[in-house]
């Protein structure tokens, strides 16, 4: 039962959600990429993407371990509740990174790698430590990490890095703002209570708003740029119209709405669109030769 115990609490430290999200993009990258790659290293690679973005969630929780226990969504977490240690966290967190960069490197692609150990670093030491507690726009520069998985599949197909990936770079990256400030204007107490600058407690309600609907409508447009550049064809393209629009009538309900169970809705639907976004990418390779 101690056993268990403990990898649950390991298990949590990695954040499997946003794991999961994170491999689900990375994989959408290796399939869409041009060229062969062996399936074992596709899985190798999916692994070590799992492994990184674990180890980014591990040091994020140690850092934070001062508001993660003020706030009711968090204090729960392994390090704060008192089930892991702090420095076994940090430790946890380090070996994943290392091991995650050194086995993607060694085995399918050493850009790959590099850019991996960037997004890691990037997530755990600018957005954690710096960018969180120091400004407002902490999510949408920090959001960056969150938006290399699919350029990282990809790297570890072909060197070449094109337009292509990036636009998957860009729809996650204005995915991020109205996403987590969907959360934070649910969970704006929380953000007050623990000092966290989240745009809902420096700008106040309307004015988050009024950032979640630019970013919706700039997002809505950087998710039709596959089908516009030639990249995706019909079948991404419908199901990308077809799913921003339902994401932008959740952000208007946000918009008009004073309840902030709607708020909580649009966040809990904008993690099924980009699910759906990038399944829809993928789909659109398998059944476009068949089409047409």
């Amino acid at each position: 039962e101690t056993m268990y115990l403990v990898n649950a609490a390991l298990l949590a430290l990695m954040k499997p959600g946003v794991m999961l999200l994170v491999v689900f993009t990375g994989t959408a990258g290796i399939l869409m990429a041009p060229g062969n790659l062996p399936p074992l290293l596709k899985l190798v690679t999916v692994l070590c993407i799992a492994m990184g973005s674990g180890a980014g969630g591990a040091i994020n929780m140690w850092y934070d371990r001062d508001i993660d226990a003020l706030m009711k969504r968090t204090a729960t977490r392994p390090v704060p509740a008192g089930r892991i240690a702090p420095g076994d966290a940090l430790m946890f967190g380090i070996i994943l990174a290392i091991a995650s960069v050194l086995l993607l490197g060694l085995a399918v692609s050493w850009g790959a790698a590099w850019l991996l150990a960037f997004s890691i670093w990037f997530y755990a030491g600018v957005y954690t430590m710096i960018l969180k507690r120091s400004t407002p726009q902490n999510i949408v520069i920090g959001g960056a990490a969150g938006a290399f998985p699919p350029v990282i599949g990809w790297l570890a197909v072909t060197p070449d890095v094109t337009w292509e990936p990036i636009l998957y770079f860009l729809i996650i990256f204005f995915w991020t703002p109205p996403h987590f400030w969907a959360l934070a204007l649910y969970r704006s107490q929380d953000y007050r209570r623990s000092g966290v600058p989240m745009l809902p407690v420096t700008a106040g309600v309307e004015s988050t708003k009024k950032h979640i609907l630019g970013y919706s409508v700039v997002l809505a447009f950087a998710a039709l740029l596959p089908a516009l550049t030639g990249a995706a064809h019909q079948v991404y393209f419908a199901a990308s119209a077809t799913l921003s629009a339902i994401f932008l009538r959740y952000v208007w309900r946000v918009y008009t709405s004073d309840e902030p169970k709607e708020a909580m809705r649009l966040f809990a639907f904008s993690i099924n669109y980009l699910f759906l976004l990038f399944s829809a990418l993928v789909l659109d390779k398998l059944l476009t030769p068949i089409i047409n």
